[in-house]
């Protein structure tokens, strides 16, 4: 271990107001050396355990422009897989923040570039275990910092329905590669509508579901309290599936509370018979709202009738301001537990990658100023928050997380599930290269109005197509009770069936 020198035990002192004279800090020096130390020592001589990786891969490569040209692929690989199995002939796509043992994992940023992970995320094992064919890492925004798709070192992620819009973001490649039909499911992770965000404006299902069903262990982390992975497909039976494969408990991480898979390909009847559903009005009439979502996601909504379900429209008034208590808890827990905390953070028990932390904090220290725009404002807020207001706001954010909840739970008593638009407008121009600062935090921040709230929420919500407008998708958010994903594919299952799956198929790049 490198001991301290006295220098650096004066600025830790400092940084907690601790006033100690030169002497003080030597004696404390000489403690610290020859009491302290030994144990890191002895820690640091023993080998620890690593998750089994139990089929073989091809280390892969980064695909060509000709071959990428939406820029949706990091990188291909072709993993072994049992034979058989619920996913047997599926092709699947993971977000580059998802650890693939031997593949190189970038999530979005220089930072991590040249990074390999030495263990399989359980996701990873548990989609292999069933046959799944995963064949490469899909492009994610910087750090997954941001809604928009221009971010990531790789470049900017192109929409497939017009590539000068966004695709959405952070899972911006997990969503194109499977609009595009180049694999049939993919896996996203949402903190404030990642998942969400760029299904709705790439025209698939994705569903983040309850906080913590499926085990975040071996995924890059933003905030333990936000943190949600889970499918993306074209099809709500393929979200099913892939759902019921991921979802339980793992024993590993510490956002797991007892939630287990259920068999959600079972509960696809195609009808709501019997359903309440209730229409959101707080989430429509935004100032920045389009008026041909808002009215296409209404329109949806009130088609359920046709299935047998029972329509209301509902006020929340709490909902305009859960994007607020987003918003804190995303910026302050990004910058302490991420940034601060060198990915991981700490106080959790669970499986912590230390290869991870010493690449990611290397990285940090030598290529930081190549972070996006969101990433720094994230740092520069999130910190001085805590500095100035020592974490105040980020608790009573939480503390008002609570009473959302149960305001949610309340309208829960009398319907099955709540509908809103999943993004007020649809997707938007990525700005151009020598864009102002301004404009790229513009692009970068507000997409989450309406996602945002139920990841501080963890109640389950999905992005179901529902229509286009002007060449481009629309989502609707479907949100159910907390643990009950099985009554939003339900639903969605249902609409799709009413519409004939017409607007999720594959897209044709010319």
């Amino acid at each position: 271990m490198r001991e301290p020198d006295l220098e650096t035990l004066r600025t830790i002192a400092s940084s907690y107001h601790l006033t100690m004279s030169d002497d003080e800090l030597a004696a404390y020096q000489k403690l610290i050396n020859e009491n302290l130390l030994e144990s890191y020592d002895i820690v640091d001589q023993m080998v620890e355990p690593e998750l089994s990786i139990k089929y073989k891969r091809t280390p892969g490569y980064h695909p060509s422009n000709a071959e990428n040209p939406l820029n949706a692929w990091y990188w291909k690989t072709d993993v072994a897989h049992a034979k058989k199995g619920k996913l047997a002939g599926k092709k699947i796509a993971l977000k580059d923040n998802i650890s693939l043992a031997g593949v190189p994992m970038m999530n979005g940023t220089n930072i991590l570039k040249g990074f390999i992970p030495q263990i399989d995320a359980t996701v990873v094992t548990r989609i292999l275990d069933e046959a799944g064919q995963i064949t490469g890492k899909a492009v994610c925004e910087s750090l997954c910092c941001d809604c928009s798709s221009f971010t990531s070192d790789t470049g900017p992620v192109l929409n497939p329905y017009h590539p000068a819009y966004s695709a959405g973001g952070s899972s911006s490649g997990s969503a194109v590669l499977v609009a595009l039909g180049e694999v049939d499911m993919a896996i996203g992770c949402d903190q404030t509508g990642s998942i969400r965000m760029p299904s709705s404006w790439c025209g698939i299902f994705g569903l983040k579901p309850s906080w913590g069903l499926v085990p975040f262990t071996g995924i890059f982390p933003v905030d333990v309290t936000l943190d949600h992975v889970g499918p993306m497909a074209r099809t709500t039976e393929d979200v099913a599936r892939l759902l019921e494969v991921i979802a339980g408990p793992d024993g590993l991480d510490p956002r797991q509370y007892g939630l287990k898979s259920k068999p959600y390909t079972d509960y696809l009847t195609g009808n709501t018979e019997g359903m309440r559903i209730g229409i959101v009005d707080e989430g429509f009439d935004w100032p920045f709202s389009e008026k041909d979502v808002d009215q296409t996601v209404r329109k949806a909504a009130e088609s359920f009738v046709t299935c047998g379900a029972a329509v209301d429209e509902i006020s929340i008034p709490m909902h305009r301001q859960g994007i607020h208590l987003s918003n804190i808890i995303n910026t302050e827990g990004t910058a302490i537990q991420m940034f601060r905390g060198n990915a991981l953070g700490t106080s959790w028990r669970g499986y912590h990658q230390t290869q991870l932390l010493d690449a990611f904090a290397s990285g940090m220290a030598k290529k930081a100023d190549e972070l996006s725009a969101a990433a720094k404002i994230t740092i520069l807020t999130g910190q001085y928050m805590q500095q100035a207001y020592h974490g105040r706001y980020y608790a009573k954010a939480h503390n008002l997380a609570l009473q959302l909840k149960n305001v949610y739970d309340k309208a829960f008593e009398d319907y099955d599930v709540l509908i809103m638009p999943t993004v007020p407008y649809k997707a938007t121009k990525l700005p151009d290269r020598d864009a102002r600062l301004q404009e790229q935090i513009e692009r970068s921040f507000g997409v989450d109005t309406n996602t945002g709230v139920f990841d501080v929420t963890g109640h389950p919500a999905m992005n179901v197509p529902c229509g286009f407008s002007n060449g481009l998708p629309i989502g609707m958010m479907v949100v159910g009770r907390f643990g009950e994903e099985e009554t939003i594919l339900r639903a969605a299952h249902a609409f799709e069936k009413l519409t004939g799956g017409k607007y999720t198929k594959p897209v044709t790049q010319n």
